[in-house]
């Protein structure tokens, strides 16, 4: 089995891109199992489900994926797409996390080989993070 994938996302492209390639950068892991799934198709701001999706499918590994969102619509169609059941890789797990905070400790956990559990739990524990 491989490593557990990370989805980013957020209502932009751009911020769930660039937060893709720091956490990735930040691990020293320039294949990491980390991508973003920001804005809409046509490149405006929004969520879109058909992103996310496209996402977590190329990320996905066999070891399942962690979801990361920043707010809003993102939660709710994060939720959406988990309740229908058959649109992510299983299994996926939505992750109550800051998102850059917790995208890098994810992305560092993922690719030490841990389990979802201990993506999920590293990336959680990214709001005791003090910065003063």
């Amino acid at each position: 089995m491989g490593r557990v994938g990370i989805v980013l996302v957020s209502h932009s492209a751009e911020v769930a891109d660039s937060v893709a390639r720091l956490a990735a950068s930040l691990a020293g892991v320039p294949d990491a199992p980390v991508t973003g799934a920001g804005g809409l198709p046509d490149g405006g701001l929004g969520t879109s489900s058909e992103l996310i999706t496209e996402a977590a499918a190329r990320v996905d590994d066999g070891a399942g994926i962690a979801l990361l969102v920043d707010l809003g619509s993102a939660v709710l169609t994060a939720k959406a797409l988990l309740a229908e059941g058959d649109e992510l890789p299983e299994p996926t797990r939505l992750v109550d996390a800051p998102l850059v905070e917790g995208a890098v400790a994810a992305v560092v956990t993922a690719a030490g080989g841990a389990d979802l559990d201990a993506v999920a739990a590293a990336a959680e524990e990214a709001y005791g993070y003090r910065k003063v």
